[in-house]
């Protein structure tokens, strides 16, 4: 279409859908039997965009009482403006949270509505860097029995994905044995990571090491909190160099992770677009993880994170998490497939070239504005 000084955003929806899980889940830290989607959907020219985020159904709220009123009107081509007043806006809700969810899912929209105003995938719209990325399997929660974890490390190599992690943080014996299992289901040529959830005390982590070390864990996510820079960074100097500590998925605000790149916390930073402030926000990590040559890890939602993730020069590995991608496989048209254990966008498209499905998903609605 042919495009003129500004296009206003006429409308925005907001809806919130919980979708059961396949089957109870649980980490080293939380249990859970469903996840909430938060879906916004604006309306620019002849164009309708989408942006979502996983959370509380509270989050619609904030995006319905908050945002909306702020974007309506706004030039939808005018993101950076647009993001810096939302930010702003949440000022006395905390930048974080369930405001920064709001905010994040908002952000989404408008870059995809602006792809398709311009008739360009996001990635040509950002700057593309590179033609694919690796993604590796994630899942292996920790109340799966024996059987359970063995399919799903199996089913992520039959994919072609040659890097998996699984959940850790429970019962220590039981652990030992679910860490020495996936490796010995894996082989010895798949990389193995695991992920704690902060469920572990620096001291606690000692124990780990000797288990993870023997099964050549290569990646080692929250071992403790995130927010404790100073106890990462401890972790980070006892484990042996070959196992790398990653964190970052609970970051906001950029603030957060040039905090944790200048302790030195981390080896490998994590961001979520759909918690950071949506791809105007995890761009922005992406050059604070590439100014402090740190590699750059996307936390879940991959078909969400693919186009932006093509375009950060310092982007080491997409996780392509259970639970996201049977979602957005369920509800969404247009989700990418690995090939090989890569994801590659179609060029052809716009914007983040996903379409809701609407009428699949309404048995899941709770909440609509």
């Amino acid at each position: 279409m042919e495009l003129h000084p500004g296009v206003p955003v006429r409308n925005l929806r907001v809806s919130a859908y919980d979708i059961p899980a396949s089957s109870p889940e649980s980490d080293g830290t939380l249990s859970w039997d469903q996840t909430t989607l938060v879906l916004v959907e604006l309306e620019a020219g002849d164009v309708t965009g989408i942006g979502y985020t996983y959370g509380h159904e509270a989050t619609a709220m904030v995006i319905h009482k908050t945002l909306a009123p702020l974007v309506l009107g706004k030039n939808v081509l005018d993101i950076p403006g647009i993001y810096r007043e939302m930010v702003a806006r949440i000022r006395n809700e905390g930048q974080c949270g369930i405001a920064m969810m709001a905010v994040s899912a908002v952000d989404v929209a408008l870059w995809d509505t602006k792809g398709k105003l311009l008739s360009q995938p996001l990635c040509s719209l950002f700057g593309q860097s590179r033609e694919c990325v690796p993604v590796y399997g994630s899942g292996g929660f920790t109340n799966y029995n024996d059987q359970q974890l063995g399919r799903q490390i199996e089913s992520w190599l039959e994919a072609g994905i040659r890097a998996v992690k699984i959940k850790i943080g429970r019962e220590s014996s039981r652990m030992m044995h679910r860490v020495r299992l996936s490796r010995d289901v894996m082989g010895p040529r798949c990389s193995f990571y695991v992920d704690a959830n902060g469920a572990f005390t620096v001291e606690e982590t000692r124990e780990v090491f000797p288990v993870l070390e023997a099964s050549r864990v290569e990646w080692f996510e929250e071992p403790v909190i995130a927010e404790d820079l100073a106890g990462l960074r401890q972790v980070r100097q006892q484990v042996n160099r070959s196992m790398r500590i990653a964190a970052g998925e609970y970051g906001y605000h950029p603030r957060y992770f040039l905090r944790m790149a200048e302790f030195g916390a981390v080896d490998v930073l994590q961001a979520d677009a759909t918690r950071c402030g949506g791809f105007s926000g995890f761009l922005e990590v992406a050059a604070i993880s590439q100014a402090a040559g740190l590699p750059f890890s996307s936390h879940c939602a991959p078909a969400l994170h693919l186009h932006a993730a093509l375009c950060c020069p310092s982007f080491f590995s997409a996780e392509y998490f259970h639970d996201h991608l049977r979602i957005e496989s369920m509800l969404f048209d247009g989700v990418p497939v690995p090939r090989d254990g890569l994801l590659f966008p179609d060029l052809s498209g716009a914007g983040m070239g996903l379409e809701f499905k609407k009428a699949d998903a309404q048995r899941f609605l709770i909440r609509t504005f």
